[in-house]
């Protein structure tokens, strides 16, 4: 069963590592998710730009001055045709953007060649690349996080001319910079400067220093159209979304709000307060909203954390060092959580938690190791699918083990009972083991490939705590096995033990359909799980045959039956239906 429901899920973009995590998927209470390429489509586009005076679409000579570094400072290149340009999306919008104005991405870096250059870093959150200008200078780009790269500059451009950064600058760019937030759209600032001496003899740290702020990108990431849906499916199961990304928590929020995750009033909430920390030392302290930044997330202590975790929503500008404490903090809480991941840094986190989720796409070799289950398109609306197979996987292997203990106990009823009264056995070993094989075989796989109630994502989650016989199933499991062992015995009291033998055999069969769902058979469809009937035919003429055909009734030791034996025989064996229906109804009213 396990099996089939990883191909299942493996043709829905979910690739399982580990068999156990398809059990916990549908524990998952939590599911904490990055937002660029997981809850957003990952195509960035550069729609806004602003500097010292604000927004500023139409300044032709400062917007280009700004895509020309921000081409420069950047790793992505144009394919050999020069018909796509290939990289990270958002270095590609930025590329793009220049392109679009004009730039070459060959011409520029032959014109100002890189000479050396700062990687990217999640936890820094800036780019640095260093230029041999044809003067003999050097020009030092930095692109980055605003509020990250603000406090590397001391210097601002301001039309033309290079001033002292100061408190009415700083106040200019904030706005910008929340105004493009609270658009979602994500906000890359950049800064630069030029300087005499080699840079190869300068250090990392002295490079990004004393830099001139020349203006902010922002660009577009739309949310994707199908993770809206999954969402709400989330909250409808009981399961909280969570979004953890390194943007703006302004940017976060937006997002947030529009694919359901937070409300329009939590999302508003935040913007007050962030208007208020922004800029303190100490924005962590006392702040209470639906999102939290990853500064602020430092500020709090690990039992600080546990205590008010399930304030929050969103947390933004998040280092992979936080996810860890964010998984640890709602594990401590009792819940079940599924992280999501790429980057080698990622890895603890996908260590730590329940369920670790891969991006298939963009995810490093590490991430994809240390994690139980691999998302092939780095899809959110991916991760909710498997849920719900995980859930309806669990759901499966539980009617499977109800089916077929009850049928056991049935058996061992009918023989024990039969012992007990000092009866004759009403049933030999041979048509024990064939009544075995012929329930215990086909039906129970059928059960396996039962499609997931279509109410399963409107149930909680599975408990861990809770076990596999939770919910009345052992009562279920004898009550039902009693009824089917009454039902061999009074065959065998009318007719005899080729009676018993088929009214255990067929009863059986037909109990194999009461099995598929909580609701009635008839309300779900008969026939909508096809292997069912097909193995219920087939089992069905396999026991007819045993007790019809000559050669087979020498072999079982039994009688070909009579019409009228065959009607009670029938009768008999459909009673499992009509008791369990009314059961059913019974509970449905209840």
């Amino acid at each position: 069963m396990l099996s089939l429901g990883v191909q299942r899920m493996a043709k829905k973009n979910a690739i399982i590592r580990k068999l156990p995590a398809v059990e916990t998927l549908g524990s998952a209470t939590f599911i904490c998710s990055d937002k660029t390429g997981t809850l957003t489509q990952n195509v960035m586009t550069v729609t806004d730009i602003a500097s010292i005076k604000g927004m500023e679409p139409e300044n032709k000579e400062f917007g280009n001055q700004l895509l020309e570094y921000a081409a420069l400072c950047n790793d992505c290149y144009p394919s050999s045709n020069s018909s796509e340009i290939i990289g990270e999306p958002t270095e590609k919008a930025l590329l793009v953007a220049a392109v679009r104005n004009g730039y070459d991405k060959k011409t520029l870096d032959k014109k100002l060649p890189r000479i050396r250059e700062i990687p990217f870093d999640s936890a820094r959150k800036l780019m640095t690349t260093v230029h041999q200008v044809a003067d003999g200078r050097f020009l030092i780009i930095t692109k980055g996080a605003y509020d990250v790269l603000l406090l590397h500059c001391n210097k601002v451009y301001n039309n033309g001319e290079i001033e002292n950064f100061s408190q009415s600058h700083k106040a200019k760019f904030d706005r910008s910079n929340l105004l493009m937030a609270e658009k979602a759209l994500r906000v890359i600032a950049v800064a630069y400067k030029y300087v005499d001496r080699n840079p190869n003899q300068m250090t990392d740290s002295s490079l990004e220093q004393d830099l001139t702020l020349l203006g902010l990108l922002g660009m577009i990431d739309p949310p994707r159209e199908e993770v809206k849906g999954a969402v709400s499916m989330c909250k409808s199961a009981g399961i909280t979304p969570v979004m953890i990304t390194g943007d703006h928590i302004l940017t976060a929020c937006a997002i947030a709000k529009a694919l359901g995750i937070i409300t329009e009033a939590e999302a508003e909430s935040v913007k007050p307060q962030q208007s208020k920390l922004y800029g303190n030392k100490n924005r962590g302290e006392n702040f209470k909203a639906c999102a939290i930044t990853g500064e602020q997330l430092s500020h709090m202590s690990d039992k600080e954390l546990e205590e008010n975790i399930y304030q929050y929503k969103v947390f933004a500008r998040v280092s992979p060092a936080h996810k860890v404490r964010i998984v640890k903090a709602l594990q401590k809480r009792g819940e079940v959580v599924a992280m999501t991941g790429d980057g080698v840094n990622d890895a603890p986190a996908l260590k730590a938690a329940d369920i670790g989720c891969a991006m298939g796409k963009g995810g490093t070799d590490v991430a994809k190791n240390a994690a139980d289950m691999i998302l092939a398109d780095d899809n959110f609306a991916t991760i909710v699918a498997a849920v719900k197979e995980g859930r309806g996987i669990y759901d499966n292997i539980r009617k499977s083990i109800h089916f077929l203990l009850s049928s056991n106990i049935g058996e061992i009823i009918t023989i024990f009972i039969a012992i007990l009264f000092g009866l004759p056995a009403p049933l030999l070993a041979v048509q024990l083991l064939w009544v075995n094989l012929v329930t215990d075989s086909l039906p129970a796989i059928a059960l396996g490939v039962e499609p997931a109630p279509d109410d399963i994502m409107k149930k909680p989650p599975i408990s861990p705590k809770k076990g596999m016989f939770c919910d009345g199933l052992v009562f279920k499991i004898i009550f039902e096995g009693a009824m089917i062992g009454s039902l061999a015995l009074v065959a065998y009291t009318l007719g005899g033990r080729t009676m018993a033998f088929t009214v255990l055999s067929l009863s059986q069969l037909f109990h194999a359909f009461n099995m598929r769902s909580e609701h009635s058979i008839f309300k779900i469809g008969v026939f909508r799980n096809k292997q069912m009937v097909l193995s219920f035919l087939v089992c069905s003429f396999l026991q007819i045959a045993v007790v019809s055909y000559e050669p087979l009734t020498k072999i079982f030791r039994v009688t070909p039956m009579l019409p009228f034996q065959w009607v009670i025989v029938s009768i008999l064996s459909v009673i499992p239906i009509i008791i369990v229906e009314l059961q059913k109804a019974v509970s449905s009213r209840a």
